[in-house]
């Protein structure tokens, strides 16, 4: 008789959360089978529990933000051993033969492989995984504090430590939720001059805790003309789903500055060619990184003291966590342990 485990998955397309026994997963050639310690909630985590991908084969365990230890190796597995900290996060493999993966561009994948949405992810006890999507967890931070940023972390890390600001730069993080939180604490941490944006003075003690040097109220100011101001930013990240909120910081830009949006925002942005041209201004989108930019994601965070805030919820309340996130309850992300 196989192992037995305790997992969350969706039965079927449109079906709810539910609490199952499932088989424990043996890996095969080329991966890892990893005992989860903890997998934190993502808005991405819809993709499956909403069915918005027809790609995706039900029953699935949803889950990308996994933390745990290596359980059992597959076949010709050398690189990683049994009893090693890892964690995985949207970047859970790729095919190697597309033109992005033959540029090394590996989360560009033609055929990229997410977590709970190509294959079962980490609502369960164990999960199974190719090493191509593995990143090492220091000792430093534990498991729960490293599931976040497996995504949320990347996403901020990697997008501003490749935005083409410098050191000293003018840097403002737009909104101070799941992934702003994040990114004011990185951009602080990575020598900027770091301005948070939020909705409401309330929010401004937090933003400096958090090691923001200036604040913007997006409800009572003029955010472009704060940020010129201070001199124009060199780089707004913007991580909220308001594309007219993102228009408003255009004109706040300085000389060649950058607008560059994690996060996903269903209405048009607002912007004139003039806005762009007179200050050689540009506007990008960013997605996320590969396991070796997790890697780094966790290296720096351990180093420099960056972490999430984080409310734990037990597996068995998976769809109380994801509706709590979904309801913008959580403070800041959800994440799930696998002890009762």
């Amino acid at each position: 008789m196989s192992q037995k485990m305790r997992a969350v998955q969706i039965s079927a397309r449109g079906g709810p959360l539910e609490l199952v026994e499932k088989d424990v997963p043996e890996p095969g050639l080329g991966q890892v089978r990893v005992k989860v310690e903890a997998c934190g909630i993502c808005r991405g985590d819809n993709v499956t529990i909403a069915g918005l991908a027809s790609s995706i084969v039900y029953p699935r365990v949803p889950g990308h933000e996994i933390a745990g230890v290596i359980d059992a190796l597959g076949a010709s597995v050398t690189s990683w051993k049994q009893g090693q900290r890892v964690g995985l996060g949207w970047f859970g493999g790729h095919c190697g033969i597309c033109e992005a993966c033959r540029r090394g561009e590996f989360i560009g994948c033609a055929k990229l492989e997410t977590p709970g949405i190509a294959y079962d992810g980490g609502y369960a006890e164990y999960m199974v995984a190719p090493i191509s999507s593995l990143a090492s967890i220091p000792d430093d931070l534990s498991s729960v504090e490293a599931a976040p940023l497996l995504c949320a972390g990347i996403t901020t890390f990697n997008a501003i430590r490749n935005s083409g600001a410098r050191a000293g730069s003018l840097v403002a993080i737009q909104g101070l939720g799941g992934l702003g939180h994040l990114g004011v604490q990185f951009a602080a941490k990575l020598g900027f001059e770091t301005v948070a944006i939020a909705r409401g003075k309330e929010k401004e003690p937090f933003a400096y805790k958090l090691g923001a040097k200036h604040y913007i109220d997006s409800d009572s100011d003029d955010i472009a003309a704060r940020l010129k101001a201070l001199g124009g930013a060199q780089l707004v990240l913007s991580t909220i789903t308001d594309a007219k909120a993102m228009s408003r910081t255009i004109d706040g830009l300085g000389f060649s500055g950058k607008l560059l949006i994690v996060g996903v925002a269903r209405d048009p942005l607002e912007v004139t060619p003039g806005q762009l041209v007179g200050g050689r201004k540009s506007i990008e989108g960013w997605y996320s990184g590969q396991a070796s930019d997790s890697q780094d994601t966790l290296a720096f965070s351990a180093h420099s003291g960056v972490k999430p805030l984080i409310e734990t919820m037990p597996l068995e309340r998976a769809a109380e966590a994801f509706e709590r996130m979904m309801n913008g309850k959580a403070r800041f992300r959800m994440v799930l342990t696998m002890n009762s």
